[in-house]
């Protein structure tokens, strides 16, 4: 069950990258980009690794300061950690 959990933070993690890097995408191209909502959704749901990696391959999203805030905090406040605390106490069985 953890093994599965934590597959499924991986693909939830590289579909955060995958979405950041289309928004990119689309900023180039002057299409519709995808809502700063819905990518800080993403962060918040634990995809918090493939958006700062996005950020930093892509560079993107890293001069815009209120997007920035609030890509810190739901990065310090979310599920992930729950995880790791679950990850912790299985191991120490």
């Amino acid at each position: 069950m953890l093994q599965l959990v934590w597959a499924l933070w991986a693909g939830w993690n590289v579909a955060t990258l995958l979405l950041f890097g289309f928004d990119k995408w689309r900023s180039r191209g002057g299409g519709r980009r995808v809502r700063e909502r819905t990518l800080l959704w993403c962060i918040a749901i634990g995809g918090w690794l493939g958006a700062w990696l996005a950020t930093a391959w892509f560079r993107h999203k890293t001069v815009k300061q209120p997007f920035r805030r609030w890509a810190v905090l739901w990065t310090l406040v979310n599920p992930t950690w729950l995880l790791v605390w679950w990850t912790w106490q299985q191991l120490g069985r």
